[in-house]
């Protein structure tokens, strides 16, 4: 290691004064005098206590110190180390400001050096030899970081008995990833007051990142580009979709929390290096995660039947937002917030521009074929299995919807309403895009029932495909965003079809189902 001057005299987050307070005020004719002596005395001390301890762990003076781990050899001679250090830095401090140039300021920048040089070496030993224990997903077992620092901290000072018997309380490797923490943490601290931060950071960014990397190659999270994206197969996209979907929790909830967690109880002494090390560890790979859903939103064909992929991929960001922006609280990781809100920004744009299409989709169908019997037709089945299935997304529709209502009512001929139906201010714009495509769908259903020669199949296949629709709405999530005054007033309507079909003439040839269907033709033969 080379040599770093006196840069340890004033790198120190702590700052040491000396105090005599205790002492009789001196006059001014020998006021530095009793200073000098106290000031060599306690140089004198701590160099001779620091001089046995630091030079017998010299990594460079003995094949036993270069081969063994002091901090698995003897967890308390460890600390008496960190202490040593610790005492040897103080009394350097309080040296220099009588004596910069003292001879002893230079044989305690060296044992200085010397200890720097092993605790670098403690440092990368442990941080290597314990990746199993110092995994995310054991670190994040952990109820909360703030607990983690407070229960780790405890370790600090503890002995070997109430290591013992706190290992009695949890799991074999929680104790162990909880001592190795502690050691990390007082080792990081001892070298950063020193004025060896940077050694200490270089050391922990390199090995982290490779673990955090490992992590997301492991996950399957791969960075894909827009035109990758867009030429990508469906099937192919929807198994990279689904993959991403498994192990975005995985990496949000276990290898970022377990990495913010490690981080934070390691450089608990200084935030700015908390931060440094946090982010320049996860960022790159956070980015990679949160930004496929974007390119996806960006670059997918936006055809009706992917919305459910993309909705999957918006519920998995907005359920994970509490945490999201927990871990990545920092300012220098803001990036990851801002990548996480653009994907749910075009993935709303996305599920919005596909509803459209769905809707015009239904609006364009042109089968001009009747229905055999005034049964129920291909596209009332089609319609509501989608609605069905779209209404389970309520929750995140209601965010995406928000500010969007649907079209007007005039944008579909005035005939298809009746005075009944009219606009309920207070309703959300969720229910309101399910009134509207499900209104959408009878309307076209009405200009189908046209193409039947004999009127009362017509009011047939009416009552049939409202009934069919009815009991969609019932068996599903649609209830609850219509309400039972809208399956009230539908309901009256398939009557007023069913009295109409019957006035006509075809009882009892034909009749409708009261009970309804789920699917398929709903009329029976009487």
């Amino acid at each position: 290691m080379p040599r770093k001057g006196m840069r340890c005299l004033f790198f120190s987050s702590k700052a040491f004064s000396p105090s005599f307070s205790h002492c009789p005020s001196p006059s001014r004719t020998n006021l530095y005098a009793p200073t000098r002596s106290v000031s060599g005395a306690a140089m004198e001390s701590s160099l001779t206590t620091a001089e046995a301890m630091i030079t017998k762990w010299n990594p460079d003076a003995s094949g036993f110190a270069k081969v063994t781990s002091l901090f698995y050899e003897n967890r308390r001679e460890a600390r008496d180390f960190i202490q040593c250090v610790n005492d040897l830095q103080k009394s350097m401090h309080l040296m220099v400001t009588q004596d910069s140039n003292s001879e002893k300021l230079v044989r305690g920048q060296n044992l200085m050096e010397i200890a720097m040089k092993r605790l670098q070496k403690e440092f990368y030993q442990i941080l290597s030899m314990n990746r199993a224990h110092l995994d995310p997903e054991s670190v994040s077992a952990r109820s909360s970081r703030a607990s983690a620092r407070s229960s780790i901290s405890d370790y600090e000072d503890d002995g070997e008995d109430e290591i013992r018997i706190a290992g009695e309380s949890i799991s074999e490797v929680e104790d162990v990833s909880t001592i190795v923490m502690a050691d990390l943490r007082s080792i990081a601290e001892c070298m950063i007051s020193s004025g060896y931060g940077k050694e200490c950071v270089k050391i922990y960014k390199i090995i982290r990142k490779s673990i955090v990397d490992e992590g997301i190659y492991k996950l399957g999270v791969e960075k894909f580009s827009s035109s990758q994206i867009h030429k990508m197969h469906w099937n192919v996209l929807e198994m990279k979709i689904n993959n991403w979907l498994k192990s975005v929790k995985i990496a949000v909830k276990t290898l970022f929390n377990g990495e913010r967690i490690l981080c934070d109880h390691v450089f608990a002494a200084s935030e700015s290096i908390r931060e440094s090390c946090f982010t320049e560890i996860t960022r790159e790979g956070a980015q990679i995660l949160f930004g496929f859903p974007e390119i996806v939103a960006k670059c997918g064909k936006k055809s009706p039947e992917k919305v459910f992929r993309t909705l999957d991929m918006y519920t998995a960001i907005s359920s994970l937002w509490p945490e999201i922006e927990s871990i990545f609280s920092f300012e220098s990781t803001s990036v990851v917030i801002t990548q996480s809100i653009n994907s749910l920004i075009k993935l709303g744009e996305s599920v919005r521009t596909m509803m459209a299409e769905f809707e015009s989709s239904i609006q364009k169908d042109a089968s001009k074929a009747a229905v055999a019997g005034g049964g129920v037709h291909p596209l009332t089945v089609h319609v509501m299995d989608y609605l069905s299935l779209l209404a389970d997304y309520s929750n995140v529709l209601v965010d995406i919807l928000a500010a969007h209502p649907p079209p007007t009512k005039s944008s579909l001929p005035e005939l298809y309403f009746d005075s009944s139906e009219s606009d309920d201010p207070q309703a959300s714009s969720i229910s309101l895009r399910f009134a509207w495509l499900i209104l959408v769908l009878l309307c076209k259903l009405d200009g189908k029932s046209k193409h039947y020669k004999n009127v009362s199949l017509a009011y047939l296949f009416l009552a049939n495909n409202l009934q069919h629709v009815i009991t969609k709405v019932r068996t599903s999530n649609i209830q609850y965003l219509l309400g039972d005054d809208w399956v009230t007033k539908h309901e009256s309507k398939v009557e007023q079809f069913a009295a109409k079909y019957e006035g006509r003439g075809w009882w009892p040839s034909h009749q409708v189902n009261a009970g309804g269907s789920s699917g398929g033709d709903v009329r029976r033969t009487g």
